[in-house]
């Protein structure tokens, strides 16, 4: 019999995981919004540097789709980032059409600060010991299917 309205279901223990990881990716986006603040950047500007790497031209209907956002949008943040000197746009040889998205040498260097920041282990990891490291590690391997090293 289905629970009634306003009753809470017994949380399995992977919902209990869950809500887990949520709490603590919204600590760590609360962090990455301070990395973003202090290049003086908006978040999503931060996520599309992110998602870019140098010397490989994106073209930006793939950096929409990265960002999960539709290709008007992505063309504001182009325009801001290019502004800033830290993107250029270049037209694409094989269809001109197309706009690829490249870093330059002031991209790649806030690029590099904002995952060399965001790289580092939430605070909250420093409080478990190696051995639950470990094991945190080799659980999250295994949820998302690998067990290659990141």
């Amino acid at each position: 019999m289905a629970a009634a309205i306003g009753e809470q279901r017994k949380q399995s223990t992977a919902d209990e995981a869950w809500e887990l990881l949520l709490r603590l990716m919204m600590v760590e986006r609360l962090r990455f919004r301070g990395v973003a603040a202090e290049l003086d950047l908006h978040p999503a500007q931060t996520g599309a540097l992110a998602q870019m790497e140098p010397d490989t031209p994106m073209p930006m209907h793939e950096l929409a789709a990265s960002l999960h956002c539709d290709n008007s949008n992505v063309t504001g943040l182009v325009d801001r980032l290019e502004a800033r000197g830290l993107v250029s746009r270049r037209p694409y040889e094989h269809d001109r059409r197309v706009t690829h998205i490249v870093l330059t040498p002031l991209g790649i260097e806030a690029r590099e600060q904002v995952r060399t920041r965001m790289r580092a282990a939430p605070q909250a990891f420093s409080r478990l010991s190696r051995a639950d490291q470990r094991m945190l590690r080799d659980v999250l391997r295994r949820a998302l299917g690998t067990t290659d090293a990141a």
